[in-house]
C-alpha cells in the first residue's frame, strides 16, 4: 500500500489506529492455545448466532481471542439478492466490561486498539465490505453499487446487534483516518448501537467541490522557507521528467509496477506520484524533516530523485489498486466519500494532464464511478446537528485534518494535537486536554 495524497487513506487508516492513545499495543495473539480464562460459554453463544461461524480461538494476554466470519447480505435493501462472508475478530474479556468496535476502514486489522487498553475492554474487529476476503463471489463481487456508506453500516449494525447480547457493557465506536469515517458513519446511520464514538484524523469532505480548506492549509502549513522548497522540489521534479523518467521506469521494471490498467503509462503515474509529494511530506512527516529538503535548483538529478523517494513520491500501480488491493477506497472516494482536488498552481505550466488528480485515474475502468455529495453532505449535517458523544482527534499539520467534522453540543468535542501529522492522538495533545479527552471517554464507557 502506498501513502498518497489522495490515497493516503489507503495507508494511514491502518497504520495511524493502531496507536489512536499513543499507548504501547499488546502483544500480537499466540497461534497455540484454545479457550483462556473468560466466561467457557462464549464460543457457545457466538455459534448460536444465525450466520456466525468460529473459524479458530487463541489465546491473547490471558483472554480468548476468536477469529470469525459472519454472512451479511449483499444488499441490506434486498436480503434475498444473496450474502457475503465478512470477517470479524471478538478479544473477550468479560461480558460486562466495555467492548471497542473497531474498523480500520479496509482490511481486518489485527492490532488492539490503545483505547480498548485505556478502558480494558473488548474488542471486536470488522473488516470493510469490498476489502480483501470481505466481499462477495461471483458477479456480485464486480457489482460495485453495493460498496457503500450506508450497506457498510448496516453491516456492522447487524454484526453490533448480534454481538450485543454477548458483550453487555458499555459500547464505543472507534478507527482512525477512513476507520474513523466509518465509525462516524455507523453513528449517523444506526444512532442507537454505540453508546459513544471516538474518530482519530476523519476527513470530512462535505462538499467535494470546495477544497479551499485543503488550498488553506498548504499555504500555512510549517514555516514559509519550508513550503518554498518543498514546492521547488515538486516543480522541479516535473521540469527535469526527461531525464528522471528513466530513472522511474527502471525501478518500476525492478520491482514489477505497471499502470496499463490504471493510470495508463508511465508518464501519467510518473506525474501522479510528483502530484502527491508535498502532501505525503506533510502526513508522515514533520517540520523537523523540512532541512532536509535540497535545493531544487542545485541538486543533481540523482539527489532530488533519491531524496524525493524517501519523502513522499510513492507509486500507484497496477498490482495495488485493483479488486484485490485499495481499489475499493478509490471506488468509495469516486463515488461517496469525494478527494481533494488541488489547484498547483506552481505546477501549472510543467503538467501533461491537469486532470489527472482524482480517484477515477488510479481505477481500473470497471471500476470507476461517478460521485454524488447527497450521504456525505448529510452526515456532516447530522454530525454538526444531532450527533450525541462524539469525540474527532486531528493533527494540526495533516493534510486529511483540513477539512474536519464539526461536532454537535451534545456532549460531543474536538481537539487537534499541535504539529501532529496523520498519526495524530490523545497522548499529543496538552495535557489539560490529553485529561480531558481520557476522563470523558472513561466517563462515556462507565469505566472509573
Amino acid at each position: 500500500m502506498r501513502n498518497k495524497g489522495i490515497a493516503a487513506l489507503a495507508c494511514a487508516g491502518i497504520m495511524a489506529g493502531a496507536a489512536v492513545l499513543g499507548g504501547a499495543m499488546p502483544a500480537a495473539a499466540r497461534t497455540g492455545g484454545g479457550q483462556s480464562t473468560a466466561a467457557p460459554d462464549v464460543r457457545e453463544q457466538l455459534e448460536k448466532i444465525p450466520g456466525m461461524k468460529v473459524v479458530s480461538v487463541v489465546d491473547r494476554e490471558g483472554y480468548p481471542f476468536y477469529t470469525l466470519t459472519y454472512a451479511q447480505p449483499v444488499d441490506h435493501g434486498n436480503p434475498r439478492a444473496g450474502t457475503f462472508t465478512q470477517r470479524a475478530t471478538l478479544w473477550h474479556k468479560a461480558t460486562d466490561k466495555p467492548t471497542v468496535l473497531y474498523t480500520g476502514g479496509y482490511t481486518l486489522a489485527s492490532n488492539t486498539t490503545a483505547l480498548t487498553k485505556l478502558i480494558d475492554a473488548n474488542q471486536v474487529s470488522v473488516e470493510h465490505r469490498y476489502f480483501e476476503q470481505s466481499r462477495p463471489s461471483g458477479a456480485a463481487g464486480s457489482d460495485w453499487s453495493k460498496l457503500t456508506v450506508q450497506q457498510e453500516a448496516a453491516d456492522e449494525h447487524r454484526l453490533t446487534q448480534a454481538l450485543r447480547g454477548i458483550e453487555k457493557g458499555k459500547w464505543l465506536g472507534t478507527g482512525a483516518s477512513k476507520g474513523g469515517m466509518t465509525a462516524t458513519y455507523h453513528e449517523r446511520f444506526y444512532p442507537e448501537d454505540l453508546d459513544a464514538v471516538v474518530a482519530f484524523v476523519a476527513p470530512n469532505d462535505a462538499n467535494n467541490r470546495d477544497d479551499s480548506g485543503y488550498e488553506r492549509f498548504f499555504r500555512t502549513v510549517g514555516t514559509a522557507e519550508c513550503r518554498s522548497a518543498l514546492n521547488a522540489v515538486q516543480r522541479e521534479m516535473l521540469v527535469r521528467r526527461d531525464a528522471l523518467i528513466p530513472k522511474f521506469e527502471a525501478d518500476a521494471k525492478a520491482s514489477g509496477d505497471t499502470f496499463e490498467e490504471t493510470l495508463g503509462t508511465t508518464d501519467r503515474a510518473y506525474e501522479f506520484a510528483v502530484l502527491d509529494q508535498v502532501w505525503n511530506f506533510w502526513q508522515s512527516g514533520s517540520i523537523d524533516n523540512c532541512p532536509t529538503v535540497p535545493d531544487a535548483k542545485k541538486a543533481t538529478d540523482d539527489e532530488l530523485y533519491a531524496w524525493s523517494k524517501g519523502h513522499g513520491f510513492s507509486v500507484y500501480q497496477d498490482e495495488t489498486l485493483g479488486t484485490n488491493g485499495t481499489g475499493p477506497y478509490y471506488r468509495q472516494a469516486a463515488t461517496q466519500l469525494g478527494w481533494a482536488d488541488l489547484k498547483f498552481k506552481h505546477l501549472k505550466d510543467v503538467r501533461h494532464y491537469p486532470d489527472i488528480y482524482q480517484p477515477n485515474s488510479v481505477l481500473p475502468e470497471a471500476m470507476r464511478g461517478s460521485y454524488n455529495n447527497r450521504t456525505i453532505a448529510d452526515v456532516d449535517r447530522w454530525v454538526k446537528t444531532r450527533g450525541q458523544r462524539m469525540m474527532f482527534i486531528y493533527g494540526e499539520n495533516d493534510p486529511w485534518s483540513a477539512e474536519k467534522f464539526t461536532p454537535s453540543h451534545r456532549d460531543s468535542y474536538r481537539y487537534e494535537a499541535p504539529g501532529s501529522n496523520h498519526g495524530a492522538s490523545i497522548a499529543k495533545l496538552p495535557a489539560a486536554e490529553q485529561a480531558e479527552a481520557v476522563a470523558t471517554i472513561k466517563r462515556w464507557a462507565d469505566v472509573k
